[in-house]
């Protein structure tokens, strides 16, 4: 599928080839759909290369036909998934021309924006890509920030929980975002110092640069927290199987005498005075309520139980 925009006005058409004053969306194209692209945009063999394969990370060149420039990112970040989208920009003195699969986050935000006062010119149709392609990002931390916050509570309401796995899928959705960031930023890095656009332009990618490096650095962030979270959520644990231990020994050092006491009770010796007594099993009973009750006050009273 193939559509276009006039830069100017915002006003879409069909296009029929031109190529001055527009912008050019091809998403999903034919082989037929190609050959017209490539009739009419200069297009770099390299470049388009890039931009047909599949799974290709961030990258830009500075060709000599045109400006180069892919970027990947989250195709759902509010949703939290791992499905992940990418949009080839060519930049063209008089065009902009645009391939993706399926379209993309930014690119149909984008889209409704052309025309407007700072979005009628190539390199701010560039820039608006790479700046709202940043926004899913900071789209992503938000909703794993939220999703942080629950694994947090969870860690301190239920000790019985266990959270770990949630824990680990949360690291490797940030992990993948933090990659998928720092390939963006160096590809407008890239793009800010190579292409031949106006000293305003080269401001605008240096901002989507800062951009997709705030985005990075705040999801490095949550993923430090989730490595103290994982550590507390340990430490936490570790606690608890030490109360439990202290009280099962507690519990054996009360019942130590008592067996002792049984033990010689318990000998089959014919010499027993005790043995004798008509009082002697109210006796035993008896010792044994008085030093177990008195070593459990004394737990008590230490805290060790």
């Amino acid at each position: 599928m193939i559509r276009a925009k006039y830069l100017a006005t915002g006003e879409s058409f069909d296009w029929a080839g031109q190529t001055t004053g527009v912008w050019v969306d091809a998403q999903d194209i034919s082989p037929d759909e190609l050959r017209r692209l490539q009739a009419a945009f200069p297009l770099n063999d390299f470049a388009l290369e890039d931009a047909l394969e599949h799974g290709h990370w961030s990258r830009a060149e500075q060709y000599p036909e045109h400006t180069f420039i892919t970027v990947r990112s989250f195709a759902h970040p509010a949703q939290e998934d791992e499905f992940t989208e990418r949009v080839s920009i060519f930049g063209f003195p008089d065009a902009a021309l645009t391939l993706s699969t399926n379209g993309t986050l930014a690119l149909r935000e984008v889209w409704a924006l052309v025309g407007r006062e700072n979005v009628n010119l190539p390199a701010e149709v560039t820039y608006e890509l790479l700046d709202h392609t940043a926004d899913t990002f900071f789209t992503l931390a938000d909703a794993l920030e939220t999703r942080t916050d629950a694994l947090e509570e969870r860690v301190f309401r239920n000790l019985r929980d266990n959270p770990v796995p949630d824990i680990f899928e949360v690291k490797h959705l940030l992990s993948q975002g933090r990659r998928l960031a720092g390939d963006a930023r160096e590809a407008a890095a890239t793009l800010g110092r190579h292409a031949g656009d106006t000293p305003a332009d080269l401001v605008r990618y240096r901002d989507a640069q800062d951009s997709f490096g705030r985005a990075g650095s705040r999801l490095d962030g949550l993923r430090d927290f989730l490595t103290s979270l994982l550590d507390l959520h340990l430490n936490l644990q570790n606690q608890r199987m030490n109360e439990v231990m202290r009280t099962l020994t507690a519990v054996s050092v009360i019942f130590l005498p008592l067996t002792f006491l049984a033990g010689v009770w318990g000998m089959n010796f014919r010499a027993m005075p005790e043995l004798e007594w008509p009082l002697g099993y109210v006796m035993a009973w008896g010792s044994f309520l008085v030093i177990g009750g008195l070593l459990a006050y004394y737990f008590k009273r230490r805290g060790w139980w």
